[in-house]
């Protein structure tokens, strides 16, 4: 038995001993099988894996080299086109990979860390035939081929970031969202050189990809010549040689799900992206992208006192990145033939602009004027390029500012589901990096990077700014840029950079009383400065007038609202999916230029308004609170223009300018005017404000802070100065209203408070 196993070991053949035979006989006899063997080897397991792999490499390359679109080699033209102009990279529609090879594009979605490095090389080995058939090669010679970057793109169905789970862990996931943070790039080690400090011997050492590290190993490769213990290599005797060492470029990006995909109540979710190579500087904060990438995690950070984990931060390492180019800042969505059909029927109608007015806010009552401006706010105008690469904005600002209750806040919510993109945020809670951009110190690496605000998330879309009078001065200077060139620029910690802001801005404010206050001039009731208000283009003075026909009215609507608010909208009333679908038709499929006769309208009623301005200002001696610039012109043209995208008009015609300037009257205009006493007791305007003014002062001189008095002893005194008695009753009721008196005693008698 012992020569038997000796001769067995010399010539590698196997035997089977009589006890064997024996006991596999006994095993026969039992019942278990007729006498095979069965055994498991994890080694031919591995190469028949081994062997897929190599399959799918020449299938890659068979793909590359032989796939048509119509009459010409697809794959194979882009990489001798891309070589020559040394971009080494190559990028592949899935949807073509699917058309060759179906199991091929499967196994890319389900194993793409395996797959993708296969890819690669096959790219590589394609590019060497193409250059070699043409006669092209390199000067370093056809080995030196550069190694290419495959890239993917797919038409298929975007998942959302919430549903990412364990199983889509290492498979090939297609992601929509905005990015709000991108590192600058940094290189990458893909394969490291390492040296022993005792032998001085070299070896490679691959590294992981993506946010993934090595492990150097613990011991050296090389036997020691002599059999003695000091000449052995120590453990851990690897060092890194940084300039042997192969590198890739590096960026790491923060993907944010989109705005109008967060539902309500929820905070945005977002993940870390690494992108290499070619992926590389392709995004800023802001731009709206769809991610393909391998959704995978990175390795456990040990805490102290604890072992490292399997659970670890997931990520997804990209690999594809599609830019949503149609329109600023947002992606399309596809319209179907019938909703276009639809889309044009509407634009069709003559009460087109009727129509689209009576839809917004339908729940909230009155307030024509203001619906109007927020319709032609959500169309905008056009944007204009000029030669010079000078822009021109074409989004649209409004200002609502007034008296509490008079659904300011509704109307800003209301715009902020309709628009395409809207943002909704608060002044008080507000800053001006929340707003704009700030720039954020990475925990891991220590280096600054971007992270956009409100309105660089808002790009090509509405921001509504609520509480616009409770933000600091300071953070309310910050948005000047954003709402007239439309750029954000930054110059913080040695980022230097331009973000754009392409957003129009929909404000709603109190005046500095809370309530609007009459005796006062606009500039006393608005605390505003003219640079930001000369950046609004429509400016609505909201008031809360008390008349009892129209409180009737608003309070049967209120009612009617409280009463049906779970019943089917009344006949007239649009979708809002559908209103949504049509402004986002207009917008970007129509751009709108003035006609001559329009123009030349334009131009005459602008020098008109200018001249009456100037006429107030030598009568009156005082400046408006809110001026008429050149802005004021830009504005005209700009809600001209979005009334006829409305319509889906090319041209901007003489209905569209009478109702951007009555817009413009009701609005600015007003608003410049408010404040001043007109027809009380047959004074002028500017009299009746002194007037009221040296009632106010006698009340304070007569009246000390804590006193008491009746409002009969009041009006005695005063009316023995030759006050008019009604001068008197309106002072008395603006500083009831603003607090500086208050009634006591069952209203009989009056107490100043301050």
């Amino acid at each position: 038995e012992v020569e038997c196993c000796r001769q067995s070991h010399k010539t590698g053949a196997s035997i089977i001993l009589p006890q064997h035979v024996a006991f596999r006989q006994q095993i026969t006899m039992s019942g278990w099988d007729e006498g095979a063997l069965f055994y498991s080897d994890p080694i031919s397991a591995q190469a028949d894996e081994e062997s897929l792999l190599v399959s799918a490499r020449k299938n890659f390359l068979e793909f590359l080299l032989n796939f048509r679109d119509g009459r010409t080699f697809k794959y194979r033209d882009q990489l001798r086109r891309h070589y020559h102009l040394k971009q080494y990279m190559v990028n592949v529609r899935l949807d073509d990979l699917a058309a060759f090879n179906d199991s091929l594009a499967e196994a890319m979605r389900q194993k793409p860390g395996d797959y993708l490095p296969m890819f690669e090389i096959a790219a590589k080995d394609a590019t060497r035939r193409v250059l070699t058939l043409d006669d092209e090669a390199p000067e370093e010679g056809p080995d030196h081929i550069q190694d290419i970057q495959v890239t993917l793109e797919s038409s298929e169905h975007a998942q959302s970031l919430r549903d990412l789970g364990s199983t889509s862990m290492a498979k090939l996931v297609k992601i929509p969202g905005i990015i709000i943070s991108a590192s600058a790039p940094r290189a990458k080690a893909t394969m490291l050189t390492i040296q022993c400090r005792n032998c001085n011997s070299l070896r490679k050492w691959k590294v992981n990809p993506g946010f993934g590290g090595a492990q150097l190993p613990r011991t050296c490769d090389q036997v020691a010549s002599a059999a003695t213990d000091e000449q052995r290599c120590p453990v851990d005797p690897y060092q890194i040689v940084p300039d042997k060492c192969d590198c890739i470029d590096q960026q790491t990006l923060k993907l944010q799900e989109a705005p109008e995909a967060v539902p309500t109540g929820e905070m945005p979710q977002h993940i870390l992206l690494a992108a290499d190579r070619y992926l590389t500087d392709k995004v800023i904060p802001g731009t709206r992208c769809t991610i393909i990438g391998i959704y995978t995690v990175s390795s456990g950070r040990k805490e102290r006192g604890k072992a490292a984990t399997g659970v670890g931060r997931p990520y997804i390492r990209v690999v594809g990145i599609a830019v949503n180019k149609e329109g600023p800042g947002r992606s399309l969505d596809t319209f179907t033939p019938e909703e276009e059909t639809e889309i044009l029927e509407l634009s069709r109608r003559p009460t087109v602009y009727q129509d689209l007015v009576q839809n917004i806010a339908p729940s909230i009552f009155g307030s024509a004027d203001i619906k109007k401006a927020v319709s032609c706010l959500l169309f905008s105008g056009s944007t204009k390029i000029l030669p010079d690469n000078m822009r021109l904005r074409g989004d649209i600002n409004v200002l609502l500012l007034g008296d509490p209750g008079t659904a300011k806040s509704q109307i800003l919510k209301f715009v902020e589901q309709v628009a395409p993109i809207g943002v909704y945020t608060s002044g008080k809670g507000s800053s001006a990096a929340g707003l704009t951009a700030s720039v954020v110190r990475d925990p891991s690496s220590r280096e600054f990077y971007l992270e956009g605000g409100a309105m660089v998330l808002a790009d090509g879309g509405v921001v509504c700014i609520d509480e616009f009078d409770k933000m600091r001065e300071t953070d309310r200077v910050a948005i000047h840029e954003a709402m007239e060139q439309q750029t954000i620029s930054i110059a913080k910690a040695g980022i230097t950079t331009t973000l754009n802001s392409r957003s129009s801005v929909l404000a709603a404010a109190n005046s500095v009383f809370g309530r609007w206050d009459d005796a006062k001039d606009a500039d006393e009731n608005i605390e505003f400065q003219s640079t930001i208000l000369s950046r609004f283009d429509l400016i609505f003075i909201v008031k809360d007038e008390h008349d009892v026909a129209r409180d009737e009215h608003l309070a049967k609507h209120v009612l009617q609202v409280h009463l049906n608010a779970a019943v089917q909208p009344a006949e007239g009333e649009l979708d809002m999916k559908f209103l949504k679908k049509y402004i986002q038709y207009c917008r970007s499929r129509c751009g709108p230029r003035l006609s001559p006769e329009a123009l030349k309208k334009l131009k005459h009623h602008f020098v008109q308004i200018r001249s009456v301005s100037h006429r107030q200002f030598v009568e009156t001696g005082k400046r408006p609170a809110i001026p008429i610039t050149v802005r004021q012109l830009e504005a005209l043209v700009r809600l001209s223009e979005s009334l006829a995208k409305m319509r889906l008009s090319p041209f901007v015609s003489e209905t569209d300018v009478d109702e951007a300037l009555r817009l413009f009257k009701v609005s600015t205009m007003s608003a410049a005017n408010q404040g001043m006493l007109s027809g009380s007791e047959g004074v002028g305007d500017q009299e009746g404000m002194d007037m009221l003014l040296k009632v106010e002062a006698s009340i304070k001189k007569y009246f000390a802070v804590g006193s008491r008095v009746s409002e009969s002893s009041i009006f005695q005194r005063l009316s023995a100065r030759n006050y008019p008695e009604a001068a008197i009753r309106k002072v008395l009721h603006i500083m009831l209203r603003r607090g500086e008196l208050e009634h006591i005693a069952q209203r009989r008698m009056l107490m100043r408070i301050r």
